[in-house]
C-alpha cells in the first residue's frame, strides 16, 4: 500500500513543479496594446503566439466600456451572454483552446470591439 502513495506523492509533486513552470512562463498582454480596450480591436491577436497560463489585461474607462466572457455563437452574432467583467483594469488568463470577449455596451462590438484568442 506505501508504494501506491509514493508512487502518488512522486506525481504530485512531478505535476506541481511542472504546473509552476509553466505559470512562470505566463506572458501579460495589454489588451490592444496602447489604445486599451476599444473599438476596432478585433485584429489586435494577429500574429501573437498565445500560451496556457497567458495573462490578458482588458484597459478601459468603467460605465463606457465592458468585457464579456462569450462562446464562439455569441461571439460571431454580438450578443453579450456570459460572465461580465466591468472593472476597467480586468484580468483573464487563458486556458487551452479559444476564448471569446466582446463589449457589452450596445453596437461595441459590431464596430469590432471583439477577440478571439486562442492558447495553446
Amino acid at each position: 500500500m506505501s508504494g501506491k502513495l509514493e508512487g502518488s506523492a512522486i506525481f504530485l509533486v512531478i505535476f506541481m513543479v511542472l504546473f509552476t513552470i509553466q505559470i512562470a512562463n505566463a506572458t501579460t498582454y495589454n489588451v490592444g496594446d496602447d489604445g486599451g480596450w476599444d473599438i476596432g480591436v478585433s485584429n489586435w491577436p494577429n500574429g501573437k503566439n498565445f500560451k496556457v497560463g497567458d495573462v490578458l489585461v482588458f484597459n478601459y474607462p468603467k460605465n463606457v466600456h465592458s468585457v464579456v466572457i462569450v462562446n464562439k455563437e455569441n461571439y460571431d452574432s454580438c450578443t453579450p451572454s456570459g460572465k461580465t467583467l466591468t472593472s476597467g483594469n480586468d484580468k483573464v488568463t487563458l486556458g487551452k483552446g479559444t476564448s471569446y470577449f466582446i463589449c457589452g455596451k450596445p453596437t461595441h462590438c459590431q464596430f469590432d470591439q471583439k477577440i478571439a484568442v486562442t492558447a495553446n
